[in-house]
């Protein structure tokens, strides 16, 4: 009997089906017949793109998503209530969590990083781990409302993630120095090759032209000026049609192949959040980076990527006003980095064997 992996991917964000989507390819390449649930409410599309074949979809939020207004700016007031509105249901929604594990009996559960799955797992008995560079509780005690978080929900999310078996925090993490079981680890990253060449050939674009990949993920984009002034011999890379259409210096590229591009692109002009950061370090790719200004995650992120590759920060009014054409011509005057090697796939597989018999 194959061993069987619950995953419960936080109702926020694709980045977080994104990070142990390439956690479970590493597990799938150690044991092939490994059954993995995945509980998420994701475009069923995306799904498949960062999952190896097989993987059993549910559905299900495990918790609830932060409001946004586009990629930058977290609906703090309106999250709050949310959060507790949820939680004044806590026992219902543990129930229920619990009932679910109970039907399935995983061999172990993984929550990037919903918190219900973890005290529902361990009031069964079940293993359970914590997997991400952040936790809801630190982010909502350090953001605009954190003084007006309830002790209730508060005390319900500590409980949660501090009884985890254990709770991995991949580089580049906040703190949570508070976790019991915390452990650090490397970078958890698709890693492409480098070949810049390739990716000029492909878009059909001479030999000496700087290829800059504009990604922001998250709700909605972030659109520039139609007239931004770019560096001399550079191209825009963007997913989002609307830019492509509006701008002749700029190419359209699938949102599939972002990872594929970051690899090779001389730049990423992009906001402060784990995936993008992580591929950018692990392939030594120049960012310039536009602020989120109160998300608590941030300051984090950027002091660890400003000590690996060649990186500045933008302001929102700035970006507005078309006003990057100089920082990004230092960073493409800097190069290309060292990258930092992924070692969190590899950490992350080696730390949940033991719960992950290989059947014989």
């Amino acid at each position: 009997m194959p061993a069987h992996l619950f995953i419960a991917a936080t109702a926020h964000g694709y980045g977080h089906v994104a990070q142990v989507g390439a956690v479970v390819h590493g597990l799938r390449r150690r044991d092939p017949a490994l059954r993995i649930t995945l509980a998420a409410t994701v475009d069923p599309r995306f799904v498949r793109a960062r999952m190896p074949p097989g993987v059993e979809v549910l559905p299900l939020a495990m918790d609830v998503a932060l409001p946004m207004d586009g990629p930058l700016k977290a609906r703090w007031d309106e999250g709050l209530e949310i959060y507790t509105a949820f939680d004044a249901e806590h026992e219902r929604h543990l129930a229920a969590q619990r009932a679910l594990l109970a039907d399935l009996r995983p061999d172990l559960v993984l929550a990037d990083i919903p918190w219900l799955p973890l005290s529902a797992a361990r009031a069964l008995g079940i293993p359970a781990v914590g997997l991400c560079s952040l936790n809801w509780l630190d982010i909502l005690a350090e953001s605009p409302v954190g003084t007006r978080l309830p002790p209730a929900l508060a005390g319900h999310l500590r409980d949660a993630y501090a009884g985890a078996e254990l709770f991995l925090r991949p580089a580049p993490t906040m703190p949570m120095t508070w976790l019991p079981t915390g452990r650090d680890i490397g970078p958890i990253a698709r890693v492409r090759p480098r070949d810049p060449a390739a990716l000029r050939r492909h878009f059909s674009v001479e030999a000496g032209t700087r290829l800059v990949l504009m990604q922001f993920g998250g709700a909605g984009s972030l659109h520039p000026p139609a007239d931004m002034p770019l560096p001399p011999k550079t191209r825009l890379l963007t997913p989002v049609p609307a830019i492509a259409a509006q701008r002749s210096d700029a190419l359209l590229i699938d949102a599939e192949a972002v990872t594929d591009v970051l690899a090779s692109c001389d730049a990423v002009i992009t906001k402060p959040g784990y995936g993008t950061f992580a591929e950018a370090a692990c392939h030594g790719t120049p960012v310039l980076s536009v602020p989120r200004g109160d998300w608590p995650e941030e300051p984090h992120l950027d002091a660890w990527l400003a000590q690996r590759v060649p990186f500045r920060s933008l302001s929102l009014a700035d970006f507005a006003a078309g006003c990057l054409a100089e920082p990004l011509a230092d960073l493409l005057g800097a190069g290309p980095a060292e990258p930092v090697p992924a070692t969190g796939i590899r950490e992350t597989v080696e730390l949940l064997a033991p719960w992950l018999p290989i059947a014989r």
